[in-house]
């Protein structure tokens, strides 16, 4: 393990820490430095596990000091990531990662698409109403697939959420958020058990990385309820449509056409 490469690991940190507060994607960032450090793959994934439930805890903190109280509307929503978050931890080495990220890539299409013609439910309200989400079979399904996904390969299952959320309830943007950190936070946990005890966790690189993704989560979730959901919005679609662009290969692609015409 490099050692020298740890601040990296702090900065890289804040960067996904911020990202994963406002929309998603993040671990397309920690997933490489991780794995730069000098830890295999695997063990890559399950220790930026540690990093994302300490970031998450500062973000629902942080949402709570601007008055957002996220826990409420998504307290029902617990069980259906956390079974999907079991599943989708326990086929983790056994499913082609490449597969899913190639049909995520247009997933997170689609979803700009959501977010940027999407009735002004998303933008209106009050960030701390904590009405807007209902139980129902739709909502259990998605999350328990959105979950899954989480519990797989963590990549961007932030965007997910928030899909997730709009289509199943009537949440202003910056609420939805919350709550998105919130249900990760738990459903961190179960997939964090689920590796650790598959001996599949480093925890001082998951700690020093830690300290970074809580402090950005810390910013951007204060900086999200100052701001509003246009603001919100906006970052969203710019991060969910270059995590599209580095699933579906295209942005590998236009990078070696570019490093190929120098």
């Amino acid at each position: 393990m490099d050692y020298t490469l740890f601040p990296l690991l702090v900065l890289g940190g804040f960067g996904a820490g911020f990202i994963n507060t406002l929309a998603g994607g993040g671990s397309m960032l920690t997933l490489p430095l991780l794995i730069l450090v000098g830890l295999p793959a695997n063990v890559a994934n399950g220790t930026n596990r540690v990093a994302i439930l300490i970031q998450n805890i500062s973000a629902v903190l942080g949402f709570r000091s601007k008055g957002v109280k996220p826990w409420r509307a998504g307290f029902w929503l617990l069980l259906p990531a956390g079974l999907g978050a079991a599943a989708g931890a326990s086929t983790a080495v056994e499913i082609d990662p490449l597969v899913l990220e190639r049909i995520f890539g247009i997933v997170l299409i689609v979803l700009c698409g959501v977010v940027l013609f999407q009735p002004r439910k998303i933008l209106d309200g009050d960030p701390a109403d904590e009405t807007g989400a209902r139980p129902s079979v739709k909502s259990f399904i998605v999350f328990f697939i959105v979950g899954y996904w989480g519990g797989f390969g963590q990549v961007g299952v932030g965007f997910l959420f928030l899909g997730g959320l709009i289509v199943c309830s009537d949440m202003n943007l910056v609420y939805a958020n919350a709550v998105k950190l919130f249900i990760i936070l738990f459903f961190t946990i179960i997939s964090l058990g689920i590796f650790f005890a598959n001996g599949q966790v480093a925890l001082l690189p998951g700690l020093v990385m830690a300290v970074g993704n809580a402090s950005g989560a810390w910013v951007a979730s204060r900086m999200s309820v100052k701001k509003g959901a246009g603001w919100v919005r906006s970052f969203l679609v710019a991060f969910a449509a270059l995590a599209s662009l580095k699933l579906l290969g295209l942005l590998d692609f236009l990078w070696g056409l570019l490093a190929g015409a120098q």
